[in-house]
């Protein structure tokens, strides 16, 4: 049994370690990061028992056509139609719209990932400016290919569900933690077992109002409204402030979320190590786990 589930995002397959393993190693790496957002915030609370819904095998493809879906890092990697979503999800984040959308090119797709940099961190300029593009570039590429890895194939989607509701039932956990694409798996599952029940349901880095992932969402939104999984008795997001995957902001605009909170988690703007070490995370959490 454990007092916390979490269920990753992106970028953390494990190549060649069974699953089993691969999940005890993500939640020892996390185990510390909670610890010191606890610590960060002055709370006396014992460290938790944390397990790791880890699914990240089951996106990865062996046929070779299947490649592009979880592989390049680049906007250059992109599909035309790809790099029409990247633009979609850039416009949510606040960026300014071209006037031609018909002819979305890939160098005002990067100007407008550096002016977003610019206009909504406000951190360092030069080259550090640079790699924060970079890395903010490969963040963006590696969402949108996992979306697709993950929606695209029914089979695999509910395997994926399966997995996190395995691991949820195993733990039977007071609080879910469900970081970036995560929290999308995470929302799905617990729509998909009605029978799932968690006290607090906590989404960190949350794209679930991104256009492209609204889109395919299950179950869909209702007059622009998500629906509140029946176990969740509470639930509560915490969002980066300069975090490009989490946009539009104020997720609880478009879901039932009862506690909407934005932070700076520093550099580490989309990491889940980031966000167990934030103090406003971990005070979410503290009730719950005590």
């Amino acid at each position: 049994m454990s007092s916390v589930v979490l269920v990753h995002g992106i970028f953390n397959h494990l190549p060649g370690v069974p699953p089993a393993e691969a999940a005890v190693r993500k939640a020892e790496q996390c185990r510390p990061k909670l610890a010191a957002g606890l610590a960060a915030a002055g709370l006396d609370v014992p460290v938790p028992e944390v397990a790791m819904a880890y699914y990240a095998d089951l996106l990865r493809d062996e046929a070779p056509e299947r490649q592009s879906a979880v592989g390049g890092d680049r906007l250059e990697s992109l599909t035309d139609q790809e790099l029409a979503e990247v633009y979609e999800w850039l416009v949510a984040a606040g960026g300014p719209e071209l006037p031609d959308t018909q002819n979305v090119g890939l160098k005002p797709v990067r100007q407008m990932l550096g002016w977003l940099v610019e206009e909504r961190s406000g951190r360092a300029a030069g080259r550090i400016h640079e790699q924060t593009v970079q890395r903010l570039e490969r963040l963006l590429v590696g969402q949108l290919r996992e979306v697709e890895a993950y929606t695209s194939w029914p089979g695999r989607r509910r395997a994926v569900r399966e997995r996190v509701a395995e691991a949820i039932r195993a733990g039977r956990p007071s609080v879910l933690v469900a970081h970036s694409l995560g929290s999308v798996v995470a929302y799905e599952t617990l729509h998909a077992f009605p029978g799932l029940e968690v006290e607090l349901l906590v989404t960190l880095g949350s794209p679930l109002r991104v256009p492209t992932v609204v889109r395919r969402l299950d179950p869909g939104l209702r007059s622009g409204r998500g629906a509140r999984p029946a176990g969740v008795a509470r639930w509560v997001n915490v969002a980066d402030v300069g975090d490009l995957v989490a946009v539009p902001p104020g997720l609880s605009k478009a879901f039932p979320v009862d506690q909407d909170e934005t932070t700076d988690v520093g550099l580490g703007f989309h990491g889940l190590g980031g966000y167990l070490s934030n103090g406003l995370t971990a005070a979410a959490l503290a009730p719950y786990i005590s």
